[in-house]
């Protein structure tokens, strides 16, 4: 039985906005529809009639009649529906993050998806990835940290950083350290060809060592340009043979050399007595990357001496001293632009003691 048709009466506002919505090529059908009925009720036609033009049943007609009449435009948009209980809720959710906070099954490394998902019991590995994806937590890339514990850092890194920013006039400020136990390695490398045509370099898996040297290298930070030294090892004895060679390189100036804490590097005064133009700074405690020529090291890494093959120690201290020539001739100093350096814990960081 179809219910008593509902009269129904358009504002000019409304009848705009159901017209439009019949001539957009873009309109749903099914608010097309609507919008038709609305319109057809609005002048005077009855429910059957409505239904034979828009092609619907009049049970269909009278609803969204007595929905436009009770609700206005509103009341042509679809109700929101319950549909079916989620399977998996917050609890569930609290239930992985707790499952990270503890150690991984004995034997394993780390916790993986499956893993957590076994550990649940009930929980799809499906649902764990999403999870974690959600969250941004990646189980595999792996990040260390260090923090300084120096008591005395503030004090450290203002004055290696003012060394950096405002040097002292007529002085030089050097970067000393050394990267040790660089190896010469010789393996077979050259040019790999795919099937797909694409040429590739690379280097055999297979080595031959033919023995470690140490590199003593001091920055000049006004200019960039290094001074280095291969030795076989790195003892105090070196590093004091070294800063003779570094003092020789500028006679009659004033010298400061920021260091790290190496234990070397301290307890010189007997040297430092015989040099009285030279000034040492330190870095604080695990802060060495304040030391800009540990920037260079890095480049000198990257630039010669990873993928390379050496048949002698003799060649690979060669090569070195060769790189040290070629990046002389180009040097530039390093550009400090941080205008702060502060003492800071991490934050939002999960630590536990095993």
């Amino acid at each position: 039985m179809i219910p008593e048709a509902r009269e129904v009466h358009l504002s000019r506002k409304d009848r705009k906005v159901l017209e439009a919505c019949c001539r957009s090529p873009v309109t749903l059908q099914r608010d097309l529809k609507r919008a038709r009925i609305v319109l057809l009720a609005a002048d005077g036609r009855s429910t059957r009639s409505i239904a034979k033009e828009v092609g619907v049943q009049p049970r269909i007609v009278s609803l969204w009649r007595h929905r436009y009449a009770d609700h206005g435009l509103e009341g042509l948009q679809d109700k929101p529906r319950p549909g079916k209980q989620p399977i998996y809720t917050k609890t569930t959710d609290k239930r992985i993050l707790k499952l990270l906070d503890k150690p991984p099954p004995q034997g394993f490394a780390r916790w993986t998806g499956p893993l957590l998902a076994e550990a649940l019991g009930d929980v799809d590995v499906q649902y764990v990835w999403r999870f974690l994806r959600s969250h941004k937590i990646d189980l595999v890339a792996r990040k260390s940290w260090c923090e300084s514990n120096d008591p005395n850092f503030t004090a450290k890194a203002a004055d290696v950083v003012g060394l950096y920013v405002a040097p002292p006039a007529k002085a030089i400020v050097l970067c000393v350290d050394e990267k040790p136990s660089i190896q010469a390695l010789e393996r077979a490398q050259g040019y790999l060809k795919l099937p797909n045509g694409r040429a590739l370099t690379g280097q055999s898996h297979d080595y031959k060592r033919h023995g470690t040297t140490t590199l003593f290298a001091a920055l000049e930070v006004a200019t960039g340009k290094i001074i280095a030294t291969n030795s076989k090892r790195r003892r105090r004895v070196e590093f004091l043979d070294f800063m003779n060679s570094v003092t020789a390189a500028f006679p009659n100036r004033k010298l400061h050399v920021i260091l790290d804490n190496l234990n070397t590097h301290k307890k010189n005064e007997d040297w430092l007595k015989a040099h009285p133009n030279v000034q040492f700074h330190f870095t604080p405690t695990s802060a060495s990357w304040l030391n800009q020529v540990e920037v260079w090291f890095s480049i000198l890494q990257g630039q010669s001496l990873s993928g390379t093959s050496f048949t002698s120690l003799k060649q690979l201290q060669e090569h070195i001293d060769a790189y040290v020539n070629a990046y002389n001739d180009r040097a530039e100093p390093f550009v400090w632009t941080k205008k702060k350096v502060r003492q800071r814990r991490f934050k939002g960081r999960r630590i536990t003691q095993l």
